[in-house]
């Protein structure tokens, strides 16, 4: 293992120890062996750490034994934000075009963006986008009609929102999840 990721490890077993009330039940131990069996999965998550994301393990394991990670920073992870939804929203913009989308960058991360149940779960472990939001997956039928949903928390509750899929703002960003 280099030193890259033995860093990473490190780091992410102390956020594990750190936020017990997001994983109850769940030994390090499971999650670690589950990390080393699985390279692409550490490039993923030294990517989202790298952007700011902060990913956490959230619950307990899947079917199979899998172990899902979310990004629990805060605030909308910082290194990415001001993005449009999607490549077909970005295609469309014809002035001041973002760099990217969100469902770009997650796909180019190894991710995958948070739908609205899962973002609503997070927000019972903690408070996230007090001051952000961020993009979630959009159901087909308001992606058709040129929107796209986010959500944040404001006033002690959580909202999802629209907005045209092309839109971005710099305290918009995403949250992605990753099972491992």
């Amino acid at each position: 293992m280099n030193a890259a990721n033995s860093a990473l490890l490190d780091s992410l077993a102390q956020r594990f120890a750190c936020h017990p009330q997001r994983h109850p039940g769940l030994d390090w131990s499971v999650v670690l062996a589950r990390l080393q069996a699985a390279p692409a999965a550490l490039a993923a998550l030294a990517a989202m750490e790298a952007s700011g994301g902060e990913p956490d393990v959230v619950g307990t394991p899947a079917p199979g034994g899998a172990v899902v990670f979310v990004d629990c920073a805060p605030e909308s992870p910082s290194g990415r934000r001001s993005l449009c939804y999607d490549g077909a929203a970005l295609a469309a913009r014809k002035e001041n075009k973002p760099r990217g989308s969100a469902l770009g960058e997650a796909a180019a991360l190894g991710i995958r963006l948070l739908d609205e149940a899962q973002y609503r779960h997070l927000q019972t472990l903690g408070e996230f986008d007090r001051k952000t939001s961020s993009w979630i997956l959009t159901p087909s039928g308001v992606r058709g009609l040129g929107g796209a949903l986010f959500c944040d928390r404001r006033y002690g509750q959580v909202f999802t929102y629209h907005n045209g899929a092309d839109a971005y703002y710099a305290a918009r960003g995403f949250r992605g999840w990753l099972s491992v």
